[in-house]
């Protein structure tokens, strides 16, 4: 990672990511990441841009403009995200005077083709996503994976990437759902974003405008499972991505998603997959 001041971008420090991995040492060859960063109160605007390759833009913070081909100039707030691609001309970034905080992600490959024909559905559109710590936290995870330097965590980042961009597409998809299906989606989705928080039933039936009683009912009839097990059990789901996926220990597991006793967490990740931590990442991840 370089980390530096430009005072042309923004006042703060940005991070900029540039894996220094040869391309003959990653396994996945049909998409890499070849970059990311983030960018914290940018005030840079860009005019007539450019690019060589594909780059996916998650803004958190403040707002701006986002043009393509001299189109329509679409609005750009915290909670948007944007795609920047080859071939085509670009005039984008914060409101004169103003500022945005910016993520991006940088990435080739002949995937990028599938995504656009089969989900990724009119990338020369301004979409919404949930700016939330679950999403900030992913974005970090990601950010780490690049910076390591090792080319299995490049591969792992790149995976990573295609799931979050998948989450984000979905999640816009879910919220123009009106019907029963598709408010009982938000209530999954939401606990699925959250989990990198300490849950409390009566918000999460607070933001869905129900009551606790009406919540707990609902995740039973769609999971099975009363909330606080479907919740361990998403937490358990989770758990085994990160154990798979990264090098951190099973204290630094269990304190991310939120269970203050590591041997409490053990415990409930063994009665749910039938090993514990531990064995499961040495026995699946070899």
């Amino acid at each position: 990672m370089t980390k530096f001041m430009d005072y042309m971008i923004s006042p703060h420090p940005i991070r900029v990511f540039n894996p220094a991995v040869e391309a003959t040492r990653l396994k996945i060859k049909s998409i890499s990441v070849v970059g990311a960063g983030h960018l914290p109160g940018r005030t840079l605007q860009r005019a007539s841009a450019v690019f060589q390759q594909w780059a996916f833009v998650v803004i958190t913070g403040g707002a701006g403009y986002y043009q393509v081909n001299r189109g329509e100039r679409q609005r750009v707030e915290a909670g948007s995200w944007f795609c920047l691609f080859p071939g085509t001309e670009f005039n984008y970034g914060p409101d004169a005077g103003g500022y945005w905080d910016e993520y991006y992600f940088t990435v080739e490959g002949e995937r990028v083709g599938e995504w656009l024909r089969d989900w990724l559905l009119s990338p020369d559109q301004v979409k919404r996503v949930s700016v939330d710590d679950t999403l900030l936290h992913k974005m970090e995870l990601m950010f780490m994976l690049i910076d390591s330097g090792v080319p299995g965590n490049l591969d792992r980042a790149a995976l990573q990437l295609e799931s979050l961009l998948y989450e984000l597409v979905s999640w816009e998809d879910k919220t123009e759902a009106g019907n029963r299906g598709g408010f009982v989606l938000q209530v999954i989705e939401d606990i699925g974003r959250s989990l990198y928080l300490p849950l409390d039933a009566v918000d999460i039936a607070a933001r869905h405008h129900i009551s606790v009683s009406t919540l707990r009912r609902v995740i039973h009839e769609y999971s099975g499972y009363p909330l606080n097990e479907f919740i361990h059990r998403l937490k358990a789901a989770e758990a085994k991505n990160i154990l798979l996926n990264t090098e951190m220990s099973v204290k630094e597991i269990s304190e991310m998603l939120g269970y203050k006793d590591m041997f409490y967490f053990s415990r409930v990740f063994k009665r749910i997959t039938g090993v514990s931590p531990r064995d499961y990442r040495s026995r699946v991840g070899t």
